[in-house]
């Protein structure tokens, strides 16, 4: 008889639990444009289903997660219909309400008293309204959602039928609802900033409002018409071992917000002949590892923000710098974590149309890997999903200097024309290098040569002309079994029965395949992962992140050799 999966919580899932007054994600949402107040309506929401559940669930964790509380049945293609009651502090009196829905799965509207106010057909945008013609003294807001799963739209590695690489699927909100307080009328508060860097000084356009003042330290500058610049001397730069960000400040009549921007340069070059990636003019390893985004109780939606920051400092600890994050659009604040903390981010536009094992899993792994995708031709209404959530991701994470790569398609899933739609990206942001096809089915417009490496010896492509990228590789599994969700299945590209020799399989991968590579012209690599999902055993981390699998003493040797590497080459 098959063992059930295991219910695993994080330390801070496990206090959230014990403790219902807790108001989840009880930080301010959007790291960009902070305001000093604003209502968050995160906790307990009623929920009806058209199965028939009527019940409290808590926001914003997916309905499929231990946290959310939903004890349904859930069918998949229903309308979900989340409602919760709230008022407008006193203070607020005279000004105009914002609110703020952080992202829904999937295709969702949103009332307040009984008015529709705004939707979206995507998982992972974010959607912002002025409700104050709405407005009473007592208020509900209304949010109808539905998640059919259809590939047509961008969905990730979700999948109904759980299981190996694809995970539980993720319904309703899984993201922060919010209120904020702004000025009453609305041509006189900020609704975004800009921040283009040429050189020293950096241009700031800042949207909603004609004049104000900006202040960094000690600088200021007068708007005009929304614009103003700041030019400094001898910038301090932001790079993984010196994080450097410069906060500011917008003042505009009664409205006051803070951001913050880097400086940091993105290029490639060529050294001792090689092509390689450099930041702030000097080229650069990044050594990362896929990062998922799913926790144990929380899926989508870790228990609190800072379960980011643990992330980060853990793998910082193993003396990685980079974080592949894998086909999946966090919240802005774990991007703010990766800019304050230094943790480079390779970026993936999220997948939509089928996945075709023979095409995309079974050639390749027998090494067919050069096949054109000019010949698929997607329907107009999946082209234009792919092409908006790439657009409004970079409008989304355009600000973050973290981000240092975008990859378009991964192992093939869904992809079409990516000569096009690298040309397109390139026109939205020429700023970053993109990874057009990660893994194989390699086409010609690519800024990286780009390979996945699981069952072979890690090698380089076969573009001299490009600098050389191991998007995945390891998979290593050692399976803690009191911490792991599948009893009954392990997933994974090498499997050891004992820590010490999960440990030492490792450091060999890196000492005597990775590490030569880097020397020859590697400029980044991509280990997977950095926590157990589901019936993945892979990570550095098991799925709770309870357990550590690898210590930063065992791996110092590795950190060390790979610092030395980056020294030499620059």
């Amino acid at each position: 008889m098959k063992k059930p999966y295991n219910k695993l919580y994080t330390e801070a899932g496990e206090r959230l639990e014990n403790d219902p007054s807790i108001i989840p994600w009880d930080v301010y949402p959007r790291p960009h444009l902070r305001r000093k107040e604003w209502l968050n309506l995160n906790g307990f929401w009623e929920l009806e289903t058209e199965s028939g559940f009527k019940g409290k669930v808590r926001v914003p964790f997916p309905l499929e997660s231990l946290l959310s509380g939903f004890e349904g049945e859930l069918r998949y293609g229903e309308k979900l219909l989340f409602r919760r009651c709230f008022s407008i502090p006193e203070g607020w009196r005279g000004k105009r309400v914002i609110l703020n829905v952080g992202s829904v799965s999937r295709m969702h509207s949103v009332s307040v008293n009984g008015k529709f106010v705004c939707s979206s057909r995507s998982a992972y945008d974010s959607m912002t309204v002025d409700i104050t013609h709405l407005i009473k003294d007592e208020n509900e807001i209304e949010i109808e959602c539905v998640n059919d799963l259809d590939p047509t739209y961008p969905y990730g590695k979700q999948r109904i039928k759980r299981g190996g690489m694809w995970y539980t699927p993720c319904t309703g909100v899984w993201q922060t609802v919010w209120l904020e307080p702004v000025p009453d009328r609305p041509e006189r508060y900020v609704k975004d900033i800009e921040c283009r860097i040429e050189g020293s000084t950096v241009f700031f356009t800042v949207s909603g409002v004609w004049k104000g003042r900006l202040v960094c330290g000690d600088r200021s500058a007068k708007l005009l018409n929304g614009k103003c610049s700041l030019t400094f001397d001898s910038p301090r730069l932001w790079s993984p071992e010196e994080p450097n960000l410069y906060e500011f400040t917008v003042k505009s009549g009664e409205d006051e917000v803070e951001s913050y921007f880097a400086f940091r340069t993105l290029e490639t070059k060529e050294v001792d002949g090689v092509p390689r990636l450099c930041m702030n003019g000097k080229p650069y390893f990044f050594n990362g590892l896929l990062d998922q985004g799913y926790f144990s109780d929380g899926l989508w939606t870790p228990a609190e923000p800072a379960e980011y920051v643990r992330d980060i400092l853990k793998m910082k600890s193993l003396g990685f710098n980079m974080l592949r994050k894998h086909i999946k659009i966090e919240p802005e604040l774990f991007y703010y974590y990766c800019d304050k903390l230094g943790m480079a981010v390779f970026q993936d536009m999220v997948n939509n149309g089928k996945y075709r094992f023979l095409r995309d899993t079974a050639l390749p792994s027998v090494g067919i890997t050069r096949l054109s995708d000019r010949h698929r031709k997607p329907g107009r209404e999946l082209r234009d999903a792919f092409y908006g959530g790439m657009v409004r991701a970079v409008k989304a994470l355009n600000y973050h200097p973290s981000i240092v790569c975008w990859t378009i398609f991964n192992e093939g899933w869904g992809q079409f024309d990516a000569d096009r739609e690298y040309e397109l990206l390139k026109q939205r942001d020429a700023s970053r290098p993109i990874d057009s096809t990660s893994g194989w089915f390699h086409q010609k417009n690519t800024d990286v040569d780009s390979l996945h490496i699981y069952f072979r010896k890690l090698r380089l492509g076969k573009r001299s002309d490009l600098p050389q990228v191991i998007s995945e590789f390891g998979g290593y599994v050692w399976k803690d079994e009191a911490h792991s969700f599948n009893p009954n299945k392990t997933y994974g590209y090498r499997i050891f029965k004992t820590r010490e020799e999960f440990t030492a399989g490792v450091r060999r991968l890196y000492l005597e395949e990775l590490i030569p590579l880097v020397k020859q012209g590697l400029s980044a690599a991509v280990y997977t992962q950095v926590s157990d999902v589901e019936d993945e055993t892979n990570g550095m981390l098991t799925f709770d992140r309870r357990v550590m699998k690898l210590s930063p003493e065992e791996f110092n040797d590795v950190t060390e050799a790979i610092k030395n590497i980056q020294e030499a080459i620059c």
